[in-house]
């Protein structure tokens, strides 16, 4: 089990993240159009990740909030969905929100990503597309990725945020608030020192956003 404490960079966006989530549930206007272009393009992403990291049978989503991808998740008949989250109120939010039928499919428990309560090997695949750009430091983000080594038998995806070579866009939106960027040179090398191999990358919008999903496999 990993010792290292959850950083309060977790608490505080699931905090975010269930007013957000609040506020888009009682807007009756439906999101704008470049909102529904991303989440079309980021579950084609998924979908595709699943596909690279061989379909697997037993996935954890990890810091879950919503389930907004276990849709996409139980698009596989045969697939076992563990998910956890560090707000148990937005796990009872979750519950209620998707069809019986889709939940029937998944087992929801609370749970700190970084201190996942699962024991070593125990799925096939974790899935994290919501916490992990958010982790700015790369003590952090290694504690993160360590944590999925030990869980993880074989492969890990992850949604992060890498930095391009775009200078005065990067400043203009790190000023107007937007998250740090990681540069790709730094967040690989974060990965193979966690233990991992990268099996492949695709971004958002290639060469417009930095919005990236990682399909990372265990080492040996």
């Amino acid at each position: 089990m990993s010792s290292h404490p959850p950083p309060s960079i977790e608490l505080e966006f699931a905090r975010r993240y269930d007013q957000e989530h609040a506020r888009v549930c009682r807007e009756p206007r439906p999101a704008g159009v470049g909102t529904r272009l991303a989440l079309w393009r980021t579950t084609r992403l998924v979908r595709h990740a699943l596909s690279v990291a061989g379909e697997p049978g037993l996935i954890l989503d990890v810091a879950c909030g919503a389930g907004r991808y276990w849709p996409v998740l139980a698009e596989h008949g045969n697939r076992v969905i563990l998910a956890a989250d560090p707000s148990e109120e937005m796990l009872s939010h979750a519950q209620t929100h998707h069809p019986v039928s889709l939940m029937k499919r998944i087992k929801t428990f609370h749970s700190s990503a970084f201190d996942i309560g699962l024991s070593a090997n125990a799925v096939d695949s974790i899935i994290c597309m919501q916490l992990f750009a958010h982790v700015t430091h790369g003590e952090d983000r290694l504690a993160l990725l360590r944590e999925f080594h030990r869980v993880s038998r074989d492969s890990v995806i992850v949604a992060t945020r890498v930095e391009y070579f775009f200078q005065s866009w990067q400043r203009a939106t790190t000023a107007a608030g937007a998250l740090p960027l990681v540069s790709k040179v730094q967040l690989e090398a974060e990965f193979a020192e966690a233990g991992f191999d990268v099996l492949s990358h695709h971004d958002l919008f290639p060469g417009c956003a930095p919005s990236r999903i990682y399909v990372l496999s265990k080492q040996g």
